[in-house]
């Protein structure tokens, strides 16, 4: 492993007790960052990114506690049915979109006045390829996802200024908890769709998004950064 630099800098990770978010928050920490989890499932610090008032009280509390926010990963997701648009069921849909995609603005909305009064901050979306390329009968994931990418792009477009940049990510799909919400016919298809023939492994999805979170990171924003084994068509 690489060794990055983010001695004395602290982060958040949303939806970081499992899967890519733990991977992320394990390689933060082991390159040096302070990392506060918000996380449905946490007991220290149970976060929902869908309620905007707690997201308030968890940034304050963060603020507080850590001294400042110079980090903010964006994880927290779920995937939601396999199903076809006119079955897809209307409370699921919204299920979705508000976790995946309005949750990240929510938690933006939050810590970034922190990040610019600071002068410095560093912002990473964890997207997915579905928001790129759009997989049948996984309208609401592949909306949310594409919904979060031009999210970013506007976003960093806002801060390009202030010392605060905003990138994401887009992953083919990995091995993780949240495979287990797709049926083994749509987890197969996902898979042969990567040229490497095989799923992206949550520790390369942290290197990534913890090169993104350094100030190694100092001329990129509003950026995509693709990781899906020569998935991506652009």
């Amino acid at each position: 492993m690489n060794q990055l630099d983010l001695k004395g800098r602290t982060a958040v990770v949303t939806g970081g007790l499992i899967g890519i978010g733990a991977a992320i928050v394990k390689r933060l920490e082991a390159s040096g960052a302070k990392v506060r989890i918000w996380d449905v499932g946490s007991k220290d610090d149970p976060v929902d990114v869908t309620d905007q008032k707690a997201i308030e009280r968890a940034t304050a509390q963060a603020a507080a506690d850590l001294g400042r926010i110079d980090i903010l990963v964006n994880n927290a997701g779920i995937a939601g049915p396999t199903v076809p648009v006119v079955d897809y069921p209307v409370a699921d849909w919204k299920r979705v979109i508000d976790i995946d995609l309005n949750g990240p603005f929510l938690c933006c909305r939050a810590v970034v006045p922190h990040m610019v009064k600071a002068g410095y901050g560093r912002i990473v979306n964890i997207a997915s390829i579905a928001g790129k390329e759009g997989n049948p009968n996984a309208a609401a994931y592949a909306a949310a996802k594409g919904g979060l990418i031009a999210f970013t792009k506007a976003l960093g477009k806002e801060l390009a200024k202030t010392g605060v940049l905003v990138n994401c990510i887009t992953p083919a799909a990995a091995q993780t908890a949240i495979l287990d919400q797709v049926t083994p016919e749509f987890a197969q298809f996902m898979l042969s769709k990567i040229p490497m023939g095989r799923f992206v492994k949550v520790e390369e999805i942290a290197a990534m998004a913890c090169w993104l979170a350094s100030e190694d990171c100092s001329f990129t924003t509003a950026g995509v950064f693709d990781i899906s084994g020569g998935r991506a068509t652009y």
